[in-house]
């Protein structure tokens, strides 16, 4: 099979393609024939060794979202998998290859009503964005934040705040990505790479924000935590900055917002698998839209990396894999 190794970390030039040996399925798994492979931000972090998670021990194939058919499966598996399209995990590396390896109970089968590219771009992204939104309890009379409101995860929270009744404030990085926000449902747009973007954010919610999604961290927390009212909820669950979002509990406590860490939202393996069906669900009753901005072939990851790295990019990223 041909996949993209990491050897070493740096640039995005550091992802080699490479003809590995096929893998093959041990008890409870299976081996998919990729077509789509997502790409996290995450992604670009570990490969240059900037991620604020533990990485693969190198040499690892990146990439841990795929889409594909069950060609092989374990002895102990049923062979009814063969044959079935699917999205599934491929746990901690594997994805950007021709064949993946993965868990059977991991494996989800794609909805006639979902087709296989949204679905992929879904299964990460859907869970999170949907796990967040039921923990926020976001109502109609509430003024939702929503950072990197173009991303693959904040273009689905616009949606389903817009969709609760909400308000939605999008944040994001540039006039184009607010563009996108705001035809997904946003009500209003900031730009926070101007330095007055906090005032703004004053300026259209005057009396404060009741949710605020934050997927950037680093020097936006403190200015978009400030504008959380009491009683509001503040949901960090991404570094797109470089750096996690830190809130000290006191402050949380004196001012009576509701922090909910990422870690809150699916506590276990059954939850994200749970959390992603329902996403599945609410894209085939159109309620969300994957928003994939751009794909790439496989031997164009490298390209990838790079275009997510000069923030160019919007929405999710695929790539493209065939044999």
């Amino acid at each position: 099979m041909r996949a993209v190794v990491v050897e070493r970390t740096g640039p995005p030039e550091v992802l080699r393609v490479v003809e590995m040996a096929d893998p093959t399925p041990g008890a409870g798994q299976v081996v998919v024939a990729v077509r789509f492979a997502g790409i996290a931000f995450v992604d670009t972090q570990l490969r240059a060794g900037t991620a604020p998670v533990p990485a693969p021990p190198l040499p690892y194939v990146p990439g841990t979202a795929v889409g594909g058919t069950v060609i092989a499966v374990g002895e102990d598996v049923d062979n009814d998998w063969l044959g079935v399209d699917v999205v599934t995990s491929t746990g901690r590396s594997g994805g950007y290859a021709t064949r993946a390896a993965a868990a059977v109970a991991d494996l989800h089968r794609v909805p006639a009503t979902v087709d296989l590219l949204s679905a992929t771009a879904l299964l990460t992204d859907g869970r999170t964005a949907v796990g967040l939104a039921r923990a926020a309890t976001i109502d109609r009379d509430d003024t939702v934040a929503v950072t990197a409101a173009a991303g693959g995860v904040g273009s689905l929270l616009v949606q389903l705040a817009a969709h609760d009744g909400a308000t939605v404030v999008a944040l994001a990085g540039s006039d184009a990505k607010l563009g996108h926000a705001r035809q997904v449902g946003a009500s209003a747009g900031i730009n926070y790479r101007h330095a007055s973007w906090p005032n703004d954010l004053t300026a259209v919610a005057p009396d404060g924000i009741d949710v605020a999604f934050d997927g950037v961290g680093g020097d936006v927390t403190a200015a978009l935590f400030a504008h959380v009212r009491p009683g509001g909820r503040y949901l960090p669950h991404g570094a797109a900055s470089g750096s996690l979002a830190r809130v000290a509990p006191d402050d949380a406590a004196q001012r009576r917002v509701t922090v909910i860490p990422l870690s809150n939202i699916a506590a276990t393996p059954a939850d994200s698998f749970r959390l992603a069906e329902e996403a599945f669900a609410l894209a085939g009753g159109g309620v969300i839209r994957p928003l994939v901005g751009q794909t790439y072939p496989l031997e164009a990851a490298a390209d990838a990396h790079a275009a997510i790295d000069a923030r160019t990019t919007v929405g999710k990223t695929l790539l493209v894999v065939s044999d």
